[in-house]
């Protein structure tokens, strides 16, 4: 009968096996030479990592961060408002968001090859169409950052999306959202309003909603219909009257620690269940 071949376990154990009168340390069981962590390879090795060369090397010079980037990371920490930028339009001319003051205003990243290009842009130019004379104002900023779908000329841009979703909203110069190149506004928009993982773009068509002050006062996914912001603001002016209504009646009321902070977390059920008399 053939003898079977010792499982691999057995085999890499035997391998660590050392001469105990040897200085080297052993190989840990279960682990191949190869897979073994590069902080351990020695520095002359073509081989090592240049992290693990700056980690064990104090002499690494570490590289230098920009001019550009130093002052646009300061511009936007001391802005307060979306109205302290300059941004550039399409056509490389200087705007200043200070134009805008007195205007509700949504913010979209967006692309002309993504699959959300479609929804996004038809439902933009419905939502503008329906609030443009309101004082209602969308900022589109093209950005070619996510999966390249973004890479036209602004030119080529603005036409894409004037002619085939009647876009009437300005479209600005092409700009980086994420990294050491972000736009100084976008800085600040992040900055105002992470998101679920972090204040990262996640993707084409991030929203940011600004109140007529220049704060920014919600931040949505790229998921989210434009068209869904509008019903939002309708739940927000309906939960302003609730709390209206609520407030005074919660004075009363013996739950009124319960009643304030359902009003808190927005819980219809839990309000009505504390105090049924208010239903």
């Amino acid at each position: 009968m053939p003898l079977r071949p010792a499982p691999l376990l057995s085999r890499l154990r035997a391998a660590a096996v050392v001469n105990p009168s040897s200085s080297a340390a052993p190989l840990r069981y279960g682990r191949h030479p190869r897979l073994a962590s590069p902080f351990a390879l020695s520095p002359s090795c073509p081989r090592f990592p240049r992290a693990a060369a700056a980690a064990v090397s104090p002499l690494v010079p570490r590289p230098i961060t920009g001019g550009f980037a130093l002052f646009s990371m300061a511009a936007a920490s001391s802005a307060t408002s979306v109205h302290d930028f300059t941004v550039k339009d399409a056509s490389g001319k200087d705007v200043d968001l200070s134009t805008y003051k007195g205007k509700v205003l949504l913010i979209v990243n967006v692309a002309s090859q993504c699959g959300l290009t479609n929804s996004n842009y038809t439902e933009l130019s419905q939502l503008y169409e329906k609030y443009k004379d309101q004082g209602f104002e969308i900022l589109a900023f093209p950005c070619n950052q996510f999966g390249g779908q973004e890479p036209g000329t602004n030119e080529e841009i603005v036409q894409f999306a004037c002619t085939r979703f009647k876009a009437e909203y300005p479209i600005f110069d092409k700009v980086d959202v994420n990294g050491d190149t972000t736009a100084p506004i976008y800085k600040f928009l992040k900055s105002s309003k992470g998101g679920l993982f972090g204040e990262n773009i996640k993707w084409n068509f991030s929203k940011f909603l600004v109140d007529k002050e220049g704060r920014v006062v919600e931040r949505y996914a790229p998921t989210t219909s434009p068209l869904s912001i509008e019903v939002k603001g309708h739940q927000e002016a309906t939960w302003e009257f609730l709390n209206l209504v609520l407030e005074p009646l919660a004075a009363l009321c013996l739950s009124n620690v319960v009643i304030k902070l359902c009003l808190e977390l927005r819980c219809f059920y839990c309000i009505s269940s504390a105090c049924p008399v208010l239903w």
